[in-house]
């Protein structure tokens, strides 16, 4: 099953400095919205306790032009297709952000950590939050969009409304 990519034009204006495609010696512009296919996975590491802890996100160029993506994504619950019922989570970044250029059909990657609901079925916060489960997220890029994803093998549990994110990188976090 593929997990829907829906670009929204609300996208960051961020600026994202070009990064030069060394195949052809021209500059790729930031990859489009719309431009990238989307899809997400649970994390091999991830934090002890119930429910998604961490997942990877994939970003697949799907133009036929190399293209560039850069920083650290916006995280949000998506709100049952109103994006202005989306759920905005705190985001604490780690890592520098590089440009990273994707050729047609290149791939990219960001890890988003999230504060792990414990215990077994219905799961707690250690907080004392209540657990939320989202089916999907909306994942914004600088100057590339927004796109909603789901996972491939289940639901985003979290606690506290947080999320760490990784830049965008070309190796695939574990």
């Amino acid at each position: 099953m593929t997990s829907p990519s829906v670009a929204s034009p609300s996208a960051s204006a961020a600026a994202v400095t070009p990064a030069v495609d060394s195949s052809r010696g021209a500059a790729a512009a930031v990859c489009s919205a719309g431009s990238l296919k989307v899809a997400a996975r649970q994390a091999a590491d991830r934090p002890a306790g119930t429910g998604i802890g961490a997942a990877i996100v994939e970003f697949t160029n799907s133009s036929a032009k190399a293209c560039v993506l850069k920083g650290h994504p916006t995280v949000a619950g998506a709100g049952n297709g109103s994006p202005e019922k989306n759920s905005p989570l705190s985001v604490t970044t780690t890592g520098s952000a590089s440009p990273v250029t994707l050729a047609p059909k290149g791939k990219a990657w960001v890890k988003l950590t999230f504060v792990q609901v414990q215990g077994e079925a219905d799961g707690f916060c250690e907080s004392g939050a209540e657990p939320v489960v989202y089916p999907t997220l909306v994942i914004g890029l600088p100057g590339a969009g927004k796109y909603q994803v789901a996972l491939d093998d289940g639901q985003f549990a979290e606690c506290d409304n947080k999320v760490t994110v990784t830049a965008v990188s070309r190796v695939k976090p574990s």
